[in-house]
């Protein structure tokens, strides 16, 4: 049953998914989880009529798409570090290096790479095998860390 979905809905869906994000990988990416989706349900699809499978596929897409979306706007407000920051004289004496490479459990890489390099923790949990989820609380993690090796002082507001 989905491999005739599949083929006969696989290129539309890509196209129109295409319009909807503007980006055909994360179409791709989309409409593959879709059918991966209608894979789990195909006792539910094989109940239905043609073109109730594929309105069942096209709400399935777009509500993927409208959770990737809520994700990745969560995740820039839960992820952004202060841009503003007050350096005191001791500061300046701080080696960051040898503060996130005391950091336990990939922490400092981690964090290195959020906030250093500008990867979101999606792509960090891909590049690491990673859950997103994971690497979000090893950042939190790590910048209570680091609050305490600096004493709990606010150098950073």
């Amino acid at each position: 049953m989905v491999e005739k979905l599949y083929e006969q809905f696989y290129q539309e869906l890509v196209n129109w998914c295409r319009n909807m994000t503007g980006n055909q990988h994360t179409a791709e990416e989309l409409v593959q989880e879709a059918f991966l989706r209608a894979m789990l349900h195909e006792d539910l699809l094989s109940s239905m009529q043609m073109q109730q499978c594929r309105s069942w596929l096209y709400r399935t897409t777009k509500n993927l798409y409208v959770d990737q979306v809520r994700h990745n706007s969560k995740e820039a407000i839960v992820d952004e570090f202060p841009q503003q920051q007050i350096i005191s004289d001791d500061m300046e004496s701080v080696e960051w290096e040898e503060l996130l490479a005391a950091l336990p459990d990939m922490e400092g890489v981690i964090f290195a790479m959020r906030y250093l390099e500008g990867y979101n923790s999606s792509q960090i949990g891909k590049i690491l095998s990673l859950p997103p989820g994971t690497v979000r609380f090893k950042l939190s993690s790590a910048r209570q860390h680091l609050k305490e090796a600096l004493g709990g002082k606010k150098y950073v507001q």
